[in-house]
């Protein structure tokens, strides 16, 4: 399956220096893991943690799950280095983290021939979103969100009113260039009821799902951003509307009272591929 027709509703956050988590990871029903070898692996564990990883990845059991590595930025002592072994690693991608410009990407491709994700998470990289978007190689971008609001000095807000100038100029820049785009995390991770929130929003602005920091967090995410069994239906009676319309000559349809064009068959027919993809990571 195409990378960027897999699902991402649920994308985890893990440790590469922690082996149990390592292990556990391969139960836990995520579309997508993040091994990070950077915020989450202390200095003195960094090369130790790479060697973690490599033997995890070697050892396999991570099913259909997209296996993302995060990096350390190249600039730092360990970045090159974790880009030459990631390159050999059995993923399928690498994250490179405050990523400000499509140059620094370039740097990341001439170190590995895999698809490169990016995090946007400094105002440098919000403001040159579309020029890191259209990078040839790069397949996603992840919402660096705490980040972002340690550099804007921004208060937290439920509604997240300081972050939507951010998230928005991403997304516009991801579904130009059809690169997978997941939202940032949510700290409170025994908060059910405002992840939920926060996921609905997500899902409303239209990212593909949000990053994780907790498994307790995958099942909320997972059926937050998955189509519901009413958005399936009426999605399959969209299309044979139209299709019946379209046999008597007529260009739209009407479902419930309401208009059915070409537009509406499209979006139905992506809702519909989504949710054979999600079934199909359980098979």
């Amino acid at each position: 399956m195409d990378l960027t027709m897999r699902p991402y509703r649920s994308v985890l956050y893990i440790p590469g220096s922690k082996e149990r988590a390592l292990d556990k990871a391969r139960t836990l029903a995520v579309d997508a893991i993040i091994f990070d070898l950077e915020d989450a692996v202390s200095p003195g564990e960094k090369e130790t943690a790479r060697e973690t990883l490599a033997q995890a990845l070697r050892q396999g059991g991570y099913g259909k799950r997209t296996k993302i590595v995060r990096i350390n930025g190249l600039e730092t002592h360990w970045g090159r280095d974790d880009a030459a072994a990631a390159n050999d690693m059995d993923c399928d991608a690498v994250l490179l983290p405050k990523v400000e410009s499509p140059e620094q990407l370039d740097a990341l491709a001439k170190l590995t021939d895999k698809p490169i994700w990016a995090m946007m998470e400094t105002p440098r990289g919000i403001l040159n979103a579309a020029a890191i978007g259209a990078h040839e190689q790069l397949w996603g971008m992840v919402m660096g969100t705490n980040d972002l609001a340690k550099e804007l000095n921004s208060r937290f807000r439920p509604d997240r009113l300081a972050m939507q100038s951010v998230l928005g100029t991403c997304l516009l820049a991801a579904k130009a260039t059809g690169c997978v785009i997941v939202d940032g995390v949510y700290n409170a991770f025994k908060d059910d009821d405002g992840l939920k929130a926060e996921c609905d929003q997500g899902r409303d602005m239209g990212f593909d799902g949000k990053t994780l920091i907790h498994p307790a967090q995958v099942a909320v995410t997972n059926a937050a951003f998955a189509p519901t069994e009413a958005e399936v239906e009426l999605a399959r009676r969209q299309i044979e509307a139209f299709e019946e319309a379209e046999k008597q000559g007529q260009g739209v349809a009407v479902v419930d009272g309401k208009i059915v064009e070409n537009l509406h068959v499209a979006t139905a027919q992506t809702l519909l591929a989504k949710a054979e993809a999600i079934a199909a990571m359980a098979e």
